[in-house]
């Protein structure tokens, strides 16, 4: 005797899947936009300079401090401003990963650097 399952018992909702796959890419494009406008602020050598950029990685200010600039020695200041470039191109990927991830859950999405 074969035993009856309810309708679609076992049987994934593909309609269901798919609104949830949109409503992840519509919730990851927003949360994209959003990170790209916000401000990230680091600062190298104890705060002689200091670096804005936007989340879109984009540059918005330098600010150098006078002592930090010494004539004699001009790869120190190139070496703090690259460090500070560095730094929040660093906060910039930590945002994004810990932001994304808590839409994604966790989950491998293939294509998607987190």
């Amino acid at each position: 005797m074969k035993a009856r399952m309810p309708k679609g018992f076992g049987k994934p909702d593909m309609n269901a899947l798919m609104r949830q796959a949109q409503k992840m890419q519509d919730d990851m494009k927003a949360k994209q936009e959003e990170l790209e406008a916000t401000e990230y602020q680091a600062t190298a050598a104890g705060g002689m300079v200091e670096i804005t950029m936007m989340g879109s990685h984009q540059v918005k200010a330098v600010k150098i401090k006078p002592e930090a600039v010494d004539p004699d020695d001009i790869e120190m200041l190139e070496d703090m401003i690259a460090a500070a470039i560095n730094e929040a191109v660093r906060k910039i990927e930590d945002a994004s990963t810990e932001e994304l991830g808590k839409i994604t859950g966790g989950m491998n999405i293939p294509g998607l650097d987190l």
